[in-house]
C-alpha cells in the first residue's frame, strides 16, 4: 500500500479539499440562487440534526481507528488492525440501525416543536439514509489514515462532490415548482446519493487492499477483542463527547436563535431569512480555509501517534508547529480578504450583500478557528481527548449563553448570534493551546509569530488601498484584479519572510525538481 509523509499526505488532502470546496461552493451557489434565502434557511436548519445523528452513530470511532491503526502498523501488528476494523464495524452497524429508526419516529416532533417550521420535515426525512453511509465510510477512511495513505479518501471526496453538484441542479429544477420544502428535500437527496457513491468507492478500495475472510474468523476476532475495544473507546468516547457537544450545540443553536429573536420581536419569516444569510452565506465563506486545517488534522493524528509510540517527542513538537504554520498561512489571507471585501464577495457570489455586517465582524476573529482544528487533533493524538472535550463544553456553553443574552435584545438581534459564535471560537482555541502547553510544554515559535504579524500588517495595508481602487471603479474586473494582486503580494511575502521552509517545499513533487 502507498504511504505518504506528513507533508505529502497533507498536500494530497489539501488538493482534494480545494477541489471539493470549489465544487461545494458551486453546489451552495445553485442552492442559494434557485431556492433563495428562505429555502436555504430550511436546508440549514436541518443540517445540525444531521451532524448530531452522525456524531451519535460514529461514537468517535474514526479518530480512534486512525490513531490505533497507526500504532499497530508501527509495530507491524496485522492481527490488531483486523480486530480494530471488526469491532468498529459491528458497533457502527448497531448504532446506525437504532438511531436512524429513532430519527424517523421523532422527525414530526423535531420539526414542529423544536425547529418551529413544519416544512423542515421533508429535508429531514430525506437525509435519513446518509447517516449509516457516512458512518461506514468514516471507518474505512480511518483505516487508510492510520496506514498513512490519503489517496482513497481524497478521490472519494471529489467523487462525492461531483455527483452532488450534478444532481442538486437536476433535483431543484424538478422539485422547486412543488414548493421550497420539496426543493430542500431534493438538495438533501443529492447529498445522500453523493455519499453513496463515495462509500462504494471506498469499500472497493478497502477490499482491494484488505480482505476479511471467513465468518468464523470474524466471530473469533470479535470475541477476543476486549483489549482492542477498551483501547478504541478510551479515545472514541471523549472524542464523541467533544463532537457531541458541538453537535448538540449546533442542534440547539437554531432553536435558541429562533426563540431569542421571537423574544426580541422579530417575525418568523425574517428570522429564517437572516439565519439563512448568516449560516448559508457567511459561515461557508468563513469556513473556506478549513479544508486545509481539516486535512492537517486528519494527517496529524496518525503522525503524532506514531512519533509518540516511538518516543520521538521533538518530532511531535515539529509536527504541531508545521500544522499551525500551514493553517495560519492559509487562514491569514482568507481573513484579510473577507475582512476588506465583504460586500463585493457576497454580492458577486449570492447576488446580495445583506450579510456583509456579519462577515466584517466575524472574519478577523476566525483566524483562531483555523488553528483550532489541528490543536484539537494534536490533543486527541496525545491521548488528551478528554481535555479537548471539556474545552469544547466550556466554549459552547459560553457561545450559547452569549447568543441568548444578545439575540434576545432588540438592539443586537441576529448580530448577537454572530458575536456569540465568535466568542466560542476564541475561547475554545485558547483553551486547546493552554492544555497542549501544560501537557507537553508546547510553545508557539516567537520568530514565526512575528513573521506572521508582519505578513498580515503589510498585506492589510496594501489590501485597503486595493479596496479603495475597487470602490472607485466598482467593476468585476477591478475586483478580480485586486484580489489577484493581493494574492501575488501575499505569496511573495511568504517567500521573502521564509515562513515556509525549503525542506517542506521539496516534499512537493512539482517543486522538488525546480528547487534543485
Amino acid at each position: 500500500m502507498t504511504r505518504q509523509t506528513f507533508i505529502q499526505g497533507a498536500l494530497i488532502l489539501i488538493l482534494a479539499g480545494m477541489i471539493t470546496r470549489f465544487l461545494g461552493f458551486i453546489n451552495r451557489l445553485v442552492i442559494a440562487r434557485l431556492m433563495g434565502e428562505e429555502g436555504v434557511g430550511l436546508y440549514m436548519m436541518v443540517l445540525p440534526t444531521l451532524f448530531l445523528m452522525i456524531t451519535l452513530t460514529q461514537i468517535g470511532l474514526p479518530i480512534a481507528i486512525s490513531k490505533r491503526i497507526a500504532e499497530a502498523n508501527a509495530k507491524n501488528d496485522k492481527s490488531e488492525i483486523k480486530k480494530i476494523m471488526i469491532v468498529s464495524s459491528f458497533f457502527i452497524l448497531g448504532t446506525s440501525i437504532i438511531l436512524t429508526t429513532l430519527l424517523i419516529i421523532a422527525s414530526p416532533i423535531i420539526t414542529n416543536k423544536f425547529l418551529t417550521d413544519s416544512r423542515t420535515i421533508f429535508p429531514l426525512i430525506a437525509m435519513v439514509p446518509i447517516v449509516p453511509l457516512i458512518a461506514f465510510s468514516s471507518i474505512i477512511k480511518g483505516y487508510f489514515q492510520g496506514m498513512h495513505n490519503m489517496k482513497p479518501q481524497s478521490y472519494a471526496l471529489i467523487l462525492e462532490q461531483i455527483v452532488r453538484v450534478v444532481l442538486v441542479f437536476i433535483f431543484l429544477r424538478l422539485l422547486l415548482p412543488l414548493g421550497i420544502e420539496y426543493a430542500a428535500a431534493g438538495a438533501m437527496i443529492s447529498l445522500v446519493i453523493g455519499e453513496l457513491c463515495s462509500f462504494l468507492y471506498l469499500f472497493y478500495m478497502f477490499r482491494k487492499y484488505n480482505s476479511l475472510k471467513g465468518q468464523g474468523e470474524l466471530l473469533t476476532n470479535l470475541l477476543n477483542s476486549k483489549k482492542t475495544m477498551y483501547r478504541l473507546f478510551s479515545i472514541a468516547l471523549p472524542t464523541t463527547g467533544s463532537r457531541l457537544i458541538n453537535s448538540i450545540s449546533s442542534f440547539i443553536e437554531p432553536i435558541l436563535v429562533t426563540q431569542s429573536l421571537v423574544i426580541a420581536g422579530v417575525a418568523t419569516n425574517l428570522i429564517t431569512k437572516q439565519y439563512g444569510e448568516l449560516m448559508g452565506y457567511v459561515m461557508p465563506l468563513l469556513f473556506l480555509p478549513t479544508f486545509i486545517t481539516n486535512s492537517l488534522s486528519i494527517v496529524i493524528v496518525p503522525s503524532i501517534s506514531e512519533t509518540e509510540a516511538k518516543g520521538y517527542r521533538k518530532k511531535t513538537h515539529l509536527r504541531i508547529q508545521q500544522a499551525i504554520r500551514i493553517s495560519l498561512v492559509s487562514g491569514a489571507l482568507a481573513t484579510i480578504v473577507l475582512s476588506l471585501f465583504p460586500g463585493p464577495i457576497l454580492t458577486y457570489m449570492y447576488g446580495t450583500d445583506q450579510a456583509s455586517p456579519f462577515l466584517s465582524l466575524m472574519a478577523p476573529f476566525f483566524i483562531l478557528l483555523y488553528i483550532q482544528t489541528p490543536l484539537q487533533a494534536s490533543l486527541q493524538a496525545l491521548d488528551l481527548a478528554q481535555a479537548a472535550m471539556w474545552n469544547s463544553l466550556i466554549g459552547n456553553i459560553v457561545k450559547l449563553s452569549v447568543v441568548f443574552l444578545l439575540a434576545s435584545n432588540p438592539q443586537f438581534g441576529m448580530m448577537g448570534v454572530a458575536i456569540g459564535i465568535v466568542c466560542g471560537v476564541i475561547l475554545i482555541t485558547l483553551l486547546h493551546y493552554a492544555t497542549l502547553k501544560r501537557a507537553i510544554n508546547f510553545k508557539l515559535d516567537i520568530i514565526d509569530l512575528m513573521k506572521f504579524i508582519i505578513l498580515i500588517l503589510i498585506t492589510t495595508v496594501v489590501g485597503k488601498n486595493l479596496y479603495s481602487y475597487y470602490i472607485k471603479t466598482n467593476t468585476l474586473l477591478s475586483f478580480i484584479s485586486s484580489i489577484l494582486l493581493l494574492f501575488i503580494l501575499y505569496i511573495c511575502l511568504l517567500y521573502v519572510l521564509k515562513i515556509i521552509s525549503r525542506k517542506e517545499l521539496e516534499q512537493i513533487p512539482i517543486l522538488k525538481h525546480l528547487l534543485k
